[in-house]
């Protein structure tokens, strides 16, 4: 055997029992044999028991178990467990901010920690769905670059656009960047929104990263320290609901006792409840008020309703009179 081969060889064989054995399936020593045999490389026995005692040392769990007086060599346990891998195809099927073509070069890549075998389990829970998804190919890309931002404490530039009814992308303030310092980036029912200060109006900003383009770096360090020094991204996310902004309040709402579940969800279980009479209970939260969140409430029915303040009351039936007259 060449010495090219003698140092080629031992790799091959840990791709071969990476990608044809798992758990459940293993291969003789005579089958590994003749997979290297495949590669152009030649092995006897006494060489590969070695080469097999290297890979276990290195922290490759394989196996070997006699069956039908043979001995199937294994590799039973790796850094991804199947299960593990299907939950991270699924997250990654369902995520909408990641584009379809992106979707499955990232699936294909999931499948590649997997043996054969349970790559073709992954295969069969790839649904092909009409979920919506991101038109946007470079948003993985505007991820690491905001990313690079953060740790390299920098100013970013961009173009921000929202899509016309001719499906073109329609860039906001006639073209022209925006200039923020980037601190958080954070998903939000099924979208991936960034977090910035903007010094000029001195306020924080959320902008849908999908609709970001042409990401740079200025050199100069973030401004709006101060307001992120004590800044929570969970609790800033949950006052607003789909993200819409709006003057902030502290709001009581009356609850049907079954839908308990529902405020645990949205606001998480450290609000107080306060029993009241009916089967109802009470329940101040503090949220953002905008058309969202009224349209959340409406859709709850009489389950949950704004029992006040009075001027966020007269705020709902307001919306429901101009719903009303839409609908005329």
């Amino acid at each position: 055997m060449r010495e090219g081969q003698k140092k080629a060889k031992i790799l091959y064989l840990m791709k071969i029992l990476l990608e044809r054995t798992d758990e459940n399936n293993g291969l003789t020593m005579e089958q590994i044999i003749e997979a290297l045999d495949g590669y152009g490389i030649e092995a006897e026995r006494k060489s590969l028991y070695a080469d097999i005692r290297v890979l276990k040392d290195f922290g490759i769990d394989i196996q070997m178990e006699k069956h039908d007086h043979n001995g199937y060599y294994h590799v039973v346990s790796r850094e991804f467990e199947l299960a593990e891998l299907k939950l991270l195809v699924d997250s990654v099927q369902s995520a909408r901010f990641i584009t379809r073509k992106k979707s499955n070069q990232l699936i294909g890549k999931l499948e590649g920690l997997a043996s054969k075998n349970d790559a073709r389990e992954l295969q069969h829970q790839v649904f092909v769905t009409e979920r919506v998804k991101s038109n946007n190919e470079k948003i993985l890309y505007n991820i690491d670059a905001i990313h690079k931002a953060i740790e390299g404490n920098r100013v970013i530039t961009f173009r921000y656009f929202k899509w016309n009814t001719h499906k073109k992308p329609e860039f906001r303030h006639g073209g022209e960047k925006y200039e923020m310092s980037p601190w958080a980036m954070t998903l939000v029912e099924e979208n991936y929104y960034l977090l910035a200060y903007d010094s000029r109006v001195d306020m924080i900003k959320y902008f849908r990263i999908d609709k970001m383009q042409d990401i740079e770096f200025i050199d100069k360090p973030r401004a709006g320290k101060k307001s992120f020094k004590s800044f929570d991204v969970g609790e800033y996310a949950r006052k607003r609901f789909r993200m819409y902004d709006g003057p902030e309040s502290i709001v009581r709402l009356r609850c049907s006792d079954a839908f308990a579940d529902v405020i645990f969800d949205r606001f998480g279980k450290d609000v107080m409840l306060h029993s009241v009479d009916n089967g109802c209970f009470a329940v101040n939260v503090s949220v953002a008020l905008s058309r969202q969140f009224y349209a959340w409430v409406l859709a709850m029915n009489d389950n949950v309703k704004v029992a006040g303040p009075s001027a966020v009351v007269s705020e709902v039936r307001d919306f429901v009179r101009e719903l009303g007259r839409t609908y005329q």
